[in-house]
């Protein structure tokens, strides 16, 4: 899969919490990076451009309405950008009975490879899993 590369990118942290690390991290690797997050960030002119990649980690399990965010987050990337997501995927549904993350509260929507495969597959994305929780999407230039 063709990687970001060199340069200068346009960035966005989706749902970056109190502490936006990634974000910090990602401008010291010279990217210009903007947050959102409903709670701690609630900038709304974050909401009306477009990225060349927009991050959401530990953040998607916490969707309410995820079918919404889904299409918010796609409208928010270029194409040829990526969507890249750090979340805990459900293995199985046995597994998922003893799961510790799912007892969390916070935590309402739970996804699993097959999701992922299944979204980017319907919405032409080409999806990429990076170890066991990180998931990299590109939307394919239209």
């Amino acid at each position: 899969m063709q990687r970001l590369g060199e340069g200068t990118f346009q960035g966005l942290d989706f749902g970056c919490g109190p502490g936006p690390a990634l974000a910090a991290m990602l401008t010291e690797a010279s990217h210009d990076m903007t947050i959102y997050d409903p709670y701690f960030a609630p900038n709304a002119t974050a909401l009306e451009k477009t990225y060349d990649f927009v991050t959401c980690t530990e953040a998607i399990e916490h969707f309410y309405t995820p079918h919404k965010e889904w299409r918010l987050l796609l409208s928010l990337v270029k194409p040829g950008g990526w969507l890249a997501f750090m979340t805990k995927l459900v293995i199985d549904a046995d597994a998922f009975k003893s799961w510790h993350y799912k007892n969390d509260p916070t935590h309402v929507s739970f996804f699993s490879r097959e999701t992922f495969s299944f979204l980017a597959d319907r919405d032409g994305l080409d999806v990429d899993f990076v170890g066991n929780d990180v998931i990299l999407l590109r939307k394919r230039n239209e």
